[in-house]
């Protein structure tokens, strides 16, 4: 199981805020841009059946857990800091929304391993944990955009949703070629590559245009 697909994103956010209950992600989404873009990039250049470069397994796993430990701290300590002054109501959404992180990764590793355990295949998570993380963020980003009433934090998490489902039918096809007795990584780098250009890609364009946002809302 990879264990940097797991570290739940949180509450995005920075350690700035413009003014009450007003998160600055553009440093969370750089993070995650860079640790898609370089983590996920890697994987899909290692893996398959003819990778195009040999790297560590834990190489690739180390890369994407820098970018997203790095931004969950930020988006953690930003989070609670405009929690402080916002109001009650506010302050408790923020707070159901981070529990949802650690609902939703939960759930999330007891489907993932109990599928991995009920099929005796342990290698199965390696591909479906990239994905399944994915969609997890991208539904708690759906979440977090409709409270805080942002509309690019809200689009990025439906992009992040829709690439992680696509994602899911490359990995579905690859263990369907297994059963036909094809190679086991048929199709493996597929989902990697998907999470690391367009779930990359999203995250950088979403941090471009929080600049934006933000000067909107002085």
């Amino acid at each position: 199981m990879s264990t940097a697909t797991i570290v739940p994103t949180v509450v995005a956010g920075t350690t700035s805020h413009r003014r009450t209950g007003q998160i600055d992600n553009r440093f969370v989404y750089a993070s995650f841009a860079l640790a898609y873009l370089v983590g996920h990039g890697a994987a899909a250049l290692s893996q398959g059946t003819d990778p195009l470069v040999n790297l560590p397994g834990w190489l690739p796993m180390t890369l994407l857990a820098t970018g997203i430990v790095a931004g969950s701290v930020a988006a953690t300590v930003a989070s609670t800091r405009a929690q402080r002054s916002a109001p009650a109501a506010e302050a408790l959404s923020g707070k159901l929304l981070g529990i949802a992180w650690v609902t939703g990764f939960t759930a999330l590793f007891l489907a993932i391993t109990g599928l991995a355990n009920t099929l005796d295949m342990p290698e199965l998570q390696t591909v479906l944990w990239p994905t399944g993380s994915a969609f997890v963020v991208g539904l708690i980003y759906l979440a977090e955009g409709a409270a805080r009433r942002n509309v690019l934090h809200y689009t990025l998490g439906s992009w992040l949703a829709l690439i992680s489902t696509a994602s899911l039918f490359l990995t579905l096809g690859s263990w369907l070629a297994l059963i036909s007795t094809a190679s086991l990584f048929l199709g493996t780098p597929g989902p990697f590559w998907i999470l690391a250009i367009a779930g990359g890609g999203a995250y950088a364009i979403a941090a471009m245009l929080e600049t934006r946002r933000l000067a909107t809302r002085d």
